[in-house]
């Protein structure tokens, strides 16, 4: 009887640890591809974005394959990209937070800002553009690919 009590809880645990959650696998980890849509305040699509993020321990943003996917003349070349993501929980794997992302050009001088919320494989939030001689608003949606 011992034996089998002991086999029913090597069972039970084997079961619990098969329950856990790999971050690297969670699809609401921010870590990933990820592609963005910037619409202005008439509802035209402005800018597509293509990029790899990873956060870093102290919540900055490693930023890799950056690409624009619409041509523009406000941010053509040498751009510098920065980011940040403020973790606000992490429940049943939907990761939750502040994000943050600048793309900084020279030699225009433009800058643009993205400030939203990220939730589970969608990050939400508005967009600015700066400096140079160009300007704009409007709101973005990027979604984990």
């Amino acid at each position: 009887m011992k034996h089998l009590a002991v086999v029913g809880l090597l069972v039970f645990a084997l079961y619990l640890a098969g329950c856990g959650t790999n971050s690297s696998s969670n699809p609401g980890n921010i870590n990933g591809t990820w592609t963005a849509t910037l619409i202005d305040t008439s509802q035209a699509t402005l800018f597509t974005i293509g990029t790899s993020l990873m956060v870093n321990g102290d919540g900055s943003l490693s930023i890799s394959n950056f690409k624009f996917t619409t041509a523009s003349p406000c941010l053509a070349s040498a751009e510098t990209e920065s980011g940040s993501f403020t973790l606000m929980g992490n429940f049943n794997g939907n990761v939750t937070g502040k994000f943050g992302f600048v793309v900084s050009g020279t030699p225009t001088g433009n800058s643009l800002t993205l400030t939203g919320t990220a939730t589970g494989n969608t990050i939400s939030g508005t967009w600015a553009l700066n400096g140079g001689g160009c300007t704009g608003t409007g709101a973005f949606t990027m979604t984990k690919v």
